[in-house]
This record gives structure tokens, sequence and C-alpha cells, in this order.
């Protein structure tokens, strides 16, 4: 079964996107690709009980178990080596991503506290879309009595926009919370 943003993307976006661009083939208009939610351990690098945790809530998240990622080289200032694990990594793609994007936008945003809307600024020259987050505790699957550590965490939409304009109007038109000027 076809999720329900994903169905909004196919009706309503796609024609709006190629009518307000000029678009001669539907397979012009922008659309998501990826979305990779990321948290780096930082100074809890030796921490097992804070990787566990942050284990956990990336599971419970997003429903897939995450990847460790390691260090590609080595920086003393940071006291990393070459292959240490510095964070982990769920990607999503298809239903899972248009689920948690849904889900995202629907009950997450409104949870934050102190929210006035996403920058636009958080897009780079590809379109590509980085939204971060302070506390893990806006996610409804988390609760707050539950965990020892609040960490944060980053959510990166890639998409196959040329362009930040694309890739705004693409994520305006899914109906991401922007700031207005």
């Amino acid at each position: 079964m076809k999720s329900r943003f994903y169905t909004m993307y196919k009706e309503r976006v796609v024609p709006n996107l190629k009518a307000a661009f000029g678009l001669k083939n539907v397979m012009q208009v922008p659309k998501i690709e990826k979305v990779v939610i990321n948290v780096g351990y930082g100074r809890q690098v030796k921490d097992k009980a804070y990787i566990d945790n942050v284990e956990s809530t990336l599971g419970a998240i997003t429903g897939q178990k995450p990847v460790h990622n390691k260090a590609k080289k080595s920086i003393s200032n940071f006291k990393i080596r070459e292959g240490m694990p510095i964070g982990a990594s769920v990607t999503l793609r298809g239903n899972h991503m248009y689920d948690f994007l849904d889900k995202l936008v629907s009950v997450t945003f409104p949870r934050v506290r102190d929210f006035r809307g996403i920058s636009p600024k958080i897009f780079d020259r590809q379109g590509n879309c980085t939204i971060g987050f302070k506390e893990n505790i806006a996610f409804p699957e988390i609760k707050a009595d539950a965990i020892e550590k609040i960490h944060g965490l980053e959510v990166v939409i890639h998409t196959t926009a040329k362009s930040k304009e694309h890739g705004l109007a693409l994520l305006k038109e899914l109906g991401f919370p922007f700031q207005e000027k």
C-alpha cells in the first residue's frame, strides 16, 4: 500500500512543480531519493550505555537497525583514530521514507519546543535539506521518562533537485513548515 505522502506527491506536487518550473517531462520534476537520520557520538564515544541508547532511539524512530559509522581518518585534536566508531545512522527509502516524512511533518514538528518553522537556508546547492534536532524527545516513539540521556539528531533529505530553489519548492509543496520572511 502506498503512503499518503507518496500519493500527495504524485497527485498534487508533480503537476504543480511541472507547471511552476515549466518542465516538459514528469521525470524532470524533483523528488526525494532518500532520508538519512544520523547521530554523532561526540564525547560519549567510549560510553557503551550512551551508544546503546542512541541505537535504541534510532531503531524506535525509524523501525530499522542503525549502522555504526567509523572514522575515515585520524584527527588528533578530536582524539579520533581511523576506524573508531563515531556515530550511527539509518537510511530510509521507498514507503518507509514517505511514512517517516509524513510523521515528521504532521507529528514531530508540532512537538518541537519553540518551533517557529524551518529556515529556508538549510539547503545546499544541490537542493538537499538538513534538519537538526536538539532533543530526540520530539519524536512520538520516544517517551521522555523512559530514556536516561537526551541527545540530538540530524535528518538529511536527499533530493534529485538541481538547485536550492527546486528543493525548497518541493518540500514546500509537500507541506513542510518553512519560516516566512
